[in-house]
């Protein structure tokens, strides 16, 4: 059932992060800064420049319920429940008297729509199972608002641990060891390093839930970025708009055997021109580097070794097409 319910919030996610983005822009007159080749790359330095036409946020998605010991980390409290009367009082969400309570429970009709009404809010929103409701199996969007409190020394350490690159302490090698772990934490997990406050946010959660039993999910959205980034048990992922000439889409087209006009009206989310606007995908996998060793032994950081290295890259059919699948499209290294 969750991995049901992420397949659709998957797309659901996409539209809000990437394709009405894209229709601000237009709508603002302003040419999309769509991302570049080299900054899909790992290890790659991305632009410091934030785009407020770029939606920005972070969801923390759980397959069962989190445990309250937790809350001294991931700050949910019933102070930021999503409840009415949380909500209704809240300046920094759009929502009105009117409310319906059930809104926030994934099975809703209206459920995305409520999503979006909070995904501006700042900090993360919880999306986790009820555990009121546990035999029904229901996931809800329990707590907005949510600040990831867990410092970034602690979560560096934790995954230095489990690589056996220390035995218990960050700091048991010096300082300078240490700090390289701190640089390799995020290299880990696919960003610049002191990347923005949501990414930052985004890949200390991803660490500190793998302490879960359950597996989980995290998405952000980055106004710097300019694309979604999905940390994951299966892999790190990220989704970008990216624009194809009219030579490109009758190359892939060939290459896949369909006709051009299937490919325009199943793959691309918009048109500039003779050109199009199409949703690529670059999934990531850890190298030898960035995983327990086979013998269980300490070992030594080579700083200069990658972590991380490019395992796929697909255009992704338009969101809520089922029948075409994912297009391999191998760019960032052409």
């Amino acid at each position: 059932m969750y991995q049901v319910l992420r397949d659709n919030l998957d797309q659901q996610v996409i539209k809000y992060a990437l394709i009405n983005s894209y229709k601000r822009f237009t709508e603002s007159r302003t040419l999309y800064p769509f991302v570049e080749k080299r900054e899909l790359k790992p290890r790659a330095r991305i632009p410091q420049q934030e785009y407020e036409s770029q939606s920005a946020f972070l969801i923390i998605f759980v397959e069962d319920t989190l445990p309250s010991i937790y809350k001294k980390y991931i700050r949910f409290f019933d102070s930021n429940k999503t409840t009415k009367t949380n909500l209704v009082n809240s300046k920094a969400v759009p929502l009105t008297q009117d409310l319906d309570r059930n809104l926030k429970h994934m099975e809703n009709l209206r459920f995305f729509d409520f999503l979006e009404n909070l995904l501006p809010v700042d900090y993360a929103l919880l999306i986790q199972r009820d555990p009121a409701t546990r035999a029904r199996n229901r996931y809800s969007l329990t707590h907005y608002h949510v600040r990831v409190d867990w410092p970034i020394a602690d979560a560096a350490e934790d995954l230095a641990r489990n690589l056996r690159y220390i035995s218990k302490d960050l700091y048991e090698k010096g300082e300078s060891y240490a700090e390289d772990l701190q640089k390799k934490f995020f290299e880990f997990h696919g960003v610049p390093v002191m990347s923005g406050g949501r990414r930052t946010a985004a890949i200390v959660a991803a660490q500190f839930l793998r302490r879960l039993s359950c597996i989980s999910t995290v998405y952000v959205g980055s106004s710097e970025s300019r694309s979604l980034m999905c940390i994951s048990e299966r892999n790190i992922s990220k989704t970008a708009l990216m624009k194809l000439s009219g030579a490109e889409m009758s190359t892939i087209a060939e290459s896949a055997s369909i006709s051009l006009s299937s490919f325009k009206k199943n793959y691309l989310v918009a048109r500039e021109g003779s050109s199009g606007v199409a949703v690529f995908r670059a999934i990531y996998t850890q190298t030898s580097h960035a995983r327990p060793p086979e013998d269980g032994k300490l070992r030594d950081l080579k700083s200069d070794v990658h972590w991380l290295t490019v395992e796929s890259q697909h255009l992704l059919p338009a969101p809520e097409v089922w029948r075409f699948a994912p297009l391999p499209y191998n760019v960032i290294y052409s």
